[in-house]
């Protein structure tokens, strides 16, 4: 059996990071088996070199080794070019086709970007799996055929699958064996060695000296966050060995090829959902209940400052500024009515100074249990607390009792929330 260094210099692979390293050792010791293998690991960070691995060292080495990119094949056709299709099976089938694992019977077939198959062909390929049998598009035959699969993904399996998108039980089929590659970013100690072999192949193919890094622009990339990964180490190797004149390249010139370190680190994308019509209205109505509720507050306001102002005729006129304010109009008749509501006399202000502490008392256990003059209309407080009680409930009732989504959707803090419901009893 071969080593990991014998197989790093057969195919070309450079870096003694320990991830790396251990991935390698995974390959050289089940390509002997027929288990099939999932490569996983970012887009760009060398995946298909583990399957030709595979391939190489196991007994089916003299067979076919095809690699299929799933997600470059159209959805319609993805089906005919692994399993083949008989004559008239759709239009266009002018004659019988050839699937690849019916070419590739005997070899070795790598699935490249395996999650983006659609679920139709993960059923097909399922079958295959657990008992090699396949059936051409648009024949009832079936077919056997012996083939080794390896696949490879960049996309999170396990979110895949809770969103349906891939099926659990092709996905423990696929994983016999799980091989995952580290990104370049963790590799910081390889990172200057691919650069300098990238430099050398660059240099050779374009008959130019190579291009050599100072010690701090080593450490730019040793310290920069890959997205890219190799692809992206060795697009910059080469842009730089094509434009730059002067082969002594520093931090300044390394920068101006890469965008800067903090562009490169996750973003905080805030994900909402899809919302309706109705949510946007929603939201309208409550924001309009909430204006509402601070109007009777200031009522509430202005009728303290009725039973310990003696002033009658200041009193009047704020009132009345008050009161156009809250209905929108100059109505006298709608004024000098809601005046009549409030006591204004020597009397009755004494009376409401009689009873002035017992009222800050109360204020004190809840404000919403003010005893107000007639100013305040009772029922349409009801009628603003019954909408806010239903608006809680709906939104409860959608996230399935969770306070933090509702509260989210309402537009309120959690805390709030939870006084809210508290409140009402809910």
């Amino acid at each position: 059996m071969e080593n990991v260094q014998s197989i790093k210099q057969r195919f070309e692979i450079i870096g003694n990071d320990i991830k790396l390293n251990r991935a390698l050792e995974k390959a050289i010791q089940v390509a002997p088996t027929d288990i099939s293998v999932l490569v996983t690991g970012e887009s760009g960070v060398g995946k298909e070199n583990i399957p030709k691995i595979i391939h190489a060292l196991s007994h089916r080495k003299h067979g076919k080794y095809i690699a299929v990119n799933c997600g470059a094949i159209p959805e319609g056709t993805i089906d005919s070019e692994l399993f083949g299709h008989e004559k008239g099976a759709f239009t266009g089938a002018v004659g019988s086709r050839e699937g690849y694992f019916e070419v590739a019977n005997g070899g070795t077939i790598f699935l490249d970007e395996v999650g983006e198959l659609p679920l139709t062909t993960q059923v097909r390929l399922l079958r295959v799996l657990e008992n090699g049998e396949f059936i051409k598009v648009g024949s009832s035959k079936v077919q056997k055929t012996d083939v080794r699969i390896v696949a490879a993904t960049n996309v999170k399996m396990f979110d895949a699958i809770e969103k349906g998108k891939f099926r659990e039980d092709l996905y423990y089929r696929l994983s016999t064996v799980e091989i995952a590659l580290p990104p370049l970013r963790e590799r910081g100690e390889d990172i200057h060695l691919l650069f300098r072999k990238f430099s050398s192949d660059f240099a050779h193919k374009y008959k130019m000296p190579p291009i050599k890094l100072s010690p701090d622009a080593a450490e730019y990339l040793m310290h920069y966050r890959w997205g890219g990964n190799i692809r992206q180490l060795r697009n910059i190797a080469e842009q730089i060995s094509v434009i730059e004149t002067n082969r002594d390249i520093n931090l300044k010139t390394i920068q101006s090829y890469l965008p800067e370190r903090n562009s490169q680190l996750p973003s905080l994308i805030e994900t909402k959902k899809s919302e309706s019509d109705f949510s946007n209205e929603r939201e309208i109505l409550y924001k309009v209940l909430f204006d509402m509720k601070a109007d009777l507050t200031d009522l509430r306001k202005l009728t303290l400052e009725l039973m310990n102002n003696s002033n009658s005729a200041q009193v009047q006129e704020s009132n009345k500024s008050l009161i156009q304010r809250i209905y929108g109009q100059n109505d006298d008749s709608q004024i000098k009515q809601t005046n009549r509501s409030i006591p204004l006399n020597e009397h009755a202000s004494s009376q409401n100074n009689n009873h002035q502490t017992e009222l800050i008392d109360d204020e004190d256990e809840n404000e919403d249990n003010y005893l107000i003059a007639e100013t305040i209309d009772d029922e349409e407080t009801l009628k603003l607390e019954e909408k806010e009680i239903q608006l809680i409930k709906k939104a409860l009732e959608r996230n399935s009792g969770k306070r933090k989504a509702a509260a989210d959707e309402l537009g309120i803090s959690e805390r709030t929330l939870y006084r809210k419901i508290k409140q009402y009893d809910l």
